[in-house]
Order: structure tokens, then sequence, then C-alpha cells
């Protein structure tokens, strides 16, 4: 296999002496290598020992970094949310598992199968398939019986059951039963779950005694991995979960929204990159003795390819793994960076949006959100040389938004780490699928070749100081130097638990359709920000026919609000046929809900300096703190209206206005306030506050004075939402040099 590194101009002597000295290479030995490979998702299970989903893996199943540092460790994020993940997350207290069974099929060694079941070695390839098969299988989401459940290996074809050993057979059969009404573990419905993900958590449960009161511990976590790596031929107690708490993402944007939810991250069209991440936990996370041993004891420390803030940065704020980390002086450490933009992530660069993101905003990434930035967690940043892609491939990439992460090596360099460039992918593979994915044999070899390098101090010239990257102005949040985090922040809850508050929150409320509630419950799974008390302030929500409608549009045409007389979200029966208008309106109303009965009397009144009927004043008289039933209290209130350019009246401090021209419009306080809710929490069911907050993606210095007011009120507004109305801290961190 040929593999090239690229360093920089003072690196030519490496770069000149690969090829001569590839031999060397592929015979240096790393059998006795200690490595630790961290990360989530499909990068990092591909790199391991292939992507198990695709359908040639049983032929390509001994590769990658599995086969060449056979003493390796894998430490996976447990903060996905998404898909078969979230449904699990909604009904049990748990970590998010399916990053780890993805890792788990990935460290299957085909060896150890045959010798766990005594299967010759032709025998061997049919097993793997089998597996394949049964752990990847989606459950169609209208099957709604227990079947597979009761008898997984129904998941693949008759030829591979009756080829499947019976001890294999019986096992997994009992690990489904676990989870089936006759069973003893908690009762699972596998419509729309991936199987592997049942199976895996029926075997942490089971070691948990199955107790679901509270989530399993990392004793019961490690016996279920342990348990299903014994049966697939993987050897135990080397694939590690990060930590055992149930935990969430905050995202923090350039403008100012912070919100929960690593899969809405990837769908939400923010427009502004992200600023920070904070992984939050139900309580002050653990994490395992073996983890922070193994990177400890590591010769090489490996960040594998995936998502910058979903799969890694999570992984770099539990203290006990970056401790281990920075005081682990001896080993080599590499980041790997990623062929291509992520939507929601990584698609929109912090210094400049008009251009494709860069690896050293990946290194500044790092700086920013891992207490005591990137000194000390990796010394090389490995790229893929894409120069001869052919063009059709990139183009194909573009047509879907994706863009190659460009290596600015000066950059990079300057920021004290080494920059590499290697052929991660295999070129035969793309002409056969046109498809780009790391190759594990490449990756490995590339680590292979830096750790031979790092034997032969000949071929380094020089080691960079690491000098702390340069901050890139961009957005609304204000950047600062060398942040110190404080202590972390636990939000208290399991995700399922949340999700049982909020339905007890509405549990005495009615919905006129039913499916009304139903509704509500998936938008507040899908934007957790919603806290229960914000199903406080209303007590029905309801359907109103065509014919009986009779909300103004001389302010705006949206199809629900709020009633304070009655208490009612209301909601246009032409909702019903478009289900994305549906939950934007009920967004809306929901936030207008919040503001309660805050209003005694609203008027259009001949305000002083209205003349000549050339203006109008609308005015509105609040009625007292007791009676107003609202989210806001009495300051939080009136530092709103501000915000919603309302004044107060010098001689009565109940009475507030708003001076407008004939020909133009405004928003009310109570609208304002419900779209602003609906767009913080998700820009797409806030449609047109989009144009509204647009100003936020100008810099202040390119505006002129009238506009850059306007947009710091809008700044502001952004911030009293995050603070006072979803309750995010107003600083996370701490500015110090």
């Amino acid at each position: 296999m040929e593999v090239v590194l690229r360093g920089g101009a003072s690196d030519s002597s490496l770069a000149s002496d690969l090829r001569e000295k590839a031999r060397a290479v592929l015979s240096f030995e790393t059998r006795d290598t200690r490595a630790v490979v961290l990360g989530g998702g499909t990068g990092m299970s591909t790199v391991v020992g292939g992507n198990s989903q695709n359908s040639d893996w049983p032929d390509h199943s001994s590769v990658g970094l599995k086969q060449a540092f056979p003493r390796l460790d894998v430490v996976v994020c447990t903060t996905d949310d998404g898909g078969s993940t979230g449904k699990l997350l909604r009904q049990l207290p748990m970590i998010g598992i399916g990053d780890l069974r993805k890792s788990c099929l990935s460290l299957i060694l085909p060896e150890r199968l045959g010798r766990t079941y005594g299967i010759e070695h032709d025998a061997i390839h049919g097993v793997l398939r089998l597996i394949q098969q049964v752990f990847n299988y989606r459950v169609p989401d209208a099957d709604h019986g227990f079947r597979l459940l009761k008898d997984p290996l129904l998941a693949a074809g008759p030829g591979l059951r009756r080829a499947c050993p019976k001890p294999l057979a019986s096992a997994l059969r009992s690990l489904g039963t676990y989870l089936s009404p006759s069973g003893r573990g908690p009762t699972i419905r596998p419509a729309g779950h991936c199987l592997g993900n049942l199976l895996l958590t029926a075997a942490v449960f089971r070691a948990a005694g199955g107790e679901t009161h509270r989530a399993p511990g990392l004793a019961a976590i490690r016996a279920g991995l342990d348990d299903i790596a014994r049966l697939l031929g993987a050897v135990p107690s080397r694939l590690h979960a990060a930590t055992a708490t149930p935990g969430q993402l905050k995202f923090l944007y350039a403008n100012g929204v912070e919100v929960y939810g690593q899969s809405k991250a990837g769908k939400a069209r923010r427009g502004f990159p992200v600023e920070r991440l904070t992984a939050e936990y139900a309580r002050r996370p653990t994490t395992g003795k073996a983890v922070g041993q193994a990177i400890a004891e590591a010769d090489l420390i490996v960040y594998a390819p995936g998502s910058l803030y979903t799969s890694m940065i999570p992984l770099l704020q539990l203290e006990p793994i970056v401790d281990a980390i920075r005081s682990n002086r001896k080993a080599l450490k590499v980041l790997a960076a990623n062929f291509w933009n992520q939507e929601g992530e990584t698609d929109i660069s912090p210094g400049h949006e008009g251009r494709g993101y860069l690896v050293s905003e990946l290194v500044e990434a790092y700086d920013r959100n891992v207490p005591g930035g990137a000194q000390g967690l990796f010394h090389i940043v490995l790229a893929s040389n894409l120069e001869h892609l052919p063009g059709d491939i990139l183009r194909n990439y573009a047509l879907e938004g994706k863009r190659p992460l460009r290596l600015d090596r000066s950059h990079v360099e300057a920021m004290g780490f080494r920059a590499v460039e290697a052929q991660l992918f295999s070129p035969d593979k793309i002409e056969l699928s046109t498809v780009i994915q790391h190759d594990p044999e490449s990756f490995a070899l590339a680590l292979q070749t830096l750790l031979y390098a790092r034997e032969h101090p000949r071929w380094v010239t020089r080691d960079p100081r690491h000098r702390r990257p340069e901050r890139r102005e961009c957005g609304a949040v204000r950047r600062t130097q060398g942040l110190t985090f404080r202590r972390q922040r636990h939000r208290g809850l399991a995700l399922c638990e949340y999700l049982a508050s909020v339905k007890r929150a509405l549990e005495s409320k009615r919905f006129v359709p039913g499916l009304l509630k139903e509704v509500l419950v998936e938008l507040a799974w899908e934007n957790r920000d919603i806290h229960p008390s914000h199903l406080h302030f209303f007590e029905e929500a309801r359907v109103i026919p065509a014919r009986s409608w009779d909300r103004s549009t001389e302010w705006d045409e949206v199809s629900g609000y709020y009633d304070p007389g009655d208490r009612c979200l209301k909601l246009h029966e032409h909702l019903m046929k478009e289900p994305e208008r549906l939950k934007e309106d009920l967004l809306v109303a929901l936030g207008e809900s919040l503001l309660g009965r805050y209003i005694e009397r609203r008027a259009w009144a001949q305000g002083a300096g209205v003349a000549h009927g050339s203006a109008r004043c609308y005015e509105i008289r609040l009625r007292p703190v007791r009676a107003r039933e609202c989210l806001l209290n009495d300051k939080q209130l009136r530092r709103y209206l501000e915000l919603a350019r309302m004044i107060r009246d010098p001689a009565n401090p109940l009475v507030y206005r708003l001076t407008i021209n004939n020909n133009e419009g405004f928003l009310p306080s109570g609208l304002l306030f419900g779209l602003m809710y609906a767009w913080y929490l998700n820009n797409s069911y806030g449609g047109v506050m989009e144009y509204e907050m647009s100003l936020l993606r100008w810099l202040p210095r390119s505006l002129i004075p009238h506009q850059a007011k306007e947009r710091f009120r809008k700044q502001v507004l952004v911030e009293f939402f995050r603070e006072e109305v979803f309750g995010h801290a107003p600083d996370q961190c701490d500015s110090s040099e």
C-alpha cells in the first residue's frame, strides 16, 4: 500500500524519504504500542475496523486500527440523542448507546470469533454477515409486535440463520426476550429502533439488575459491553463509554442563541457558526478508572475523524479524560481532520461566511471549547490530501452542500501544531462507489508512519512552540482570550425524566383534537429548552373552524395565538393539513401564553407629539402584578417592553406607548414575544423573524449609527430570551490570561 505524507517546507526530508523508506515503515512493529482512539459516530468506527454498515464489511473486517494496534482502547462519546438512541432516551434513564454499537462491531476480530464458536475459517464470513444484518437492522415503524425481539435472527436471511452457532443464537434470543413483555427487563417496543441498540441496551440493563428508576452505573455498562464483545468476538474491556452519566449538548451560536440538542443542531439552519458547546449532565459525570489508565499508559492518542462538536469536544469536557491526556507527555497525539464540512457544525466558517471551513478553525474550536485550550491535547493535525480527487466526486458532494475542509498549513503551524497531509482514502473504492470515506488501512498506515518518524528524529527538523490561536472576529458573541471554564453545570434530569415532567404538566390541559397534545409533547422533546413551567399559562389548546375564526389580520397572518380571555391556544383548522406550520404556530401561541394576562387594556390613543393624524399611538395598560399570571416578574416584563420599543408613561408606570407612522406596521409586544420564542427555539419555526433578525449577520463596524443601534437592541433581545425566558447562564466562562 502506498502512503504519502506531506509536511511543511521544513519537512522536505520527511516528504522525500517516505517512498524510499516505505518498506521500513511497513515492517515497523506496533503490536506492543498502546493506543487510544477517542470520538464517536461512523467516522471512528470506520478507522477502528471498517464501517459495518457497508455491504462489503464482512469481506474487509480485518483492517484498521484494531489490526495495526492490537493493544487498542476505544473511548466513545455518549451524548447522542437522535434516531433509535433518541427513542431509547425518551423511555429510559441511560446514555446514548448508538455509537457504542457501531464501535463494538468494528472491534470484532474474525479469528477470535472463529475460536469462540469453533467455526471453520470458511464459515466465519457467514457469521459476520449475520451479525452485521442483525445488529444494523432497523425495525420498520409499522412493526408493532415483539417478534424480532424474541428472535433477533429473523433480521437475517434463512441461510445465515442456519449457519449461526447455537450459543450465539441462544444468547441473542435471551437478550431480545429480556426487553419483551415476557422478559424481566423494561418493555420496549422495537418499532423504529436499530435492533443492535436494543440488544446492547438489554445487556446493560440486565447487568444493572433491571432497575429503571436510575441510569445504569459504570459497572453495569462495563459488564454489558463486555457481554456483547464476548458474543461477537471482540476483546472485552477495550471499548469504553466516556461516562455513565446521561447528558445532553447545548450549542451557543454566534448570534447569541443557546439551545439544547445534538440531533437538532444538524437540522437547524441557524446561519451562524457554533461559538461554544457545553455538555450538561444529569449529575456530576463519572468516568471509569480504566479510561484514565488507558490514556495514561498510551503511546499513541488519536482523535478520530468525525463530528467536531458532537463526538469529540464533549469527551474533552470530561475532566478526568482531558486531564489524563494532558498528563501523558510520552504519547504521540494526533488530531484527524474530516474530509468535508458538516452541516450544523462546520458548514459556516467563524472567520468568513463566504469561505469554506479551515482546518485551523477546527483547532480554534478546541481552544475555545476545551478547558485549558488546545495546548497539550495533540501534536499533529492529520488531514487528507484531496488534490487528485476526481472532479465529478467534488461536484456531487458540492450539490449536497459539502465542501472539503482546507488545510491552511501556515496557520496551523503558527499555532504550534505540525500539519501533515496523507492520502487517507482508497482510490479503488472511490471508482466503485463514487463515495469518499476514510480508508481504515490507509489511516492506520499513516499513524504507523508518524510513529516511525518520531523514532527517527532526523526526519523532523523543527518543533514549533505552541501559540494560542488568534481569534477571528465573527457574529455577535464576545470572544475571550484564554477561556477558563467554571465548574460543569448539571441540569438534574435524565432526558426521559424531562419528558415525563412535560407530560405531567399537560395532564390537566384540554386538547381538541387530542392530536395537539402529541404534537406539543413532540415539540418539547425536539426543543428541550421548553421548560415544564412554560406549559403552566394555558388551560386548553383548540383547533378553530374557519367559519368561527375571528382573529384580526391587521398585524399578522399567523394562524395560532393565545387568547388570554379563556387561556386557550387557538389554531386555525387549515393548519391540520400543514404539519410544519402547525408546529410553528403552536410554538408562537405557546410563547404568547408566557406573558399571560399582562395587559388590562389596549387601544389606539392620541399620544404626545402625534399631530395632524399622520401618526398613531399604540397604548397598553398593564394589570397589577398579582393579576398578570405571567412567566416574567415585573422587572423582567418592563425590560422586555422596553426591548419591544414600548415607552413607559412618566405619569403612570402601568401605561406603555409606541408611536408609529400611519403607513408603518409594527409587531405588538405579545406577538413579538411569541415569534421570538419560536424563532429562538428553532428558526425554521419562526421564519418571519429571520428577516427581522438578519441585521445580526452584520458586524457593528460595517453599519451606520442608526443600524448599529437597532442591531444592538436585537442582540440584547436575544440575550433576554436566552437568560430570562430559557434560563441559560449569562456567562459560562471566565476571561483570564
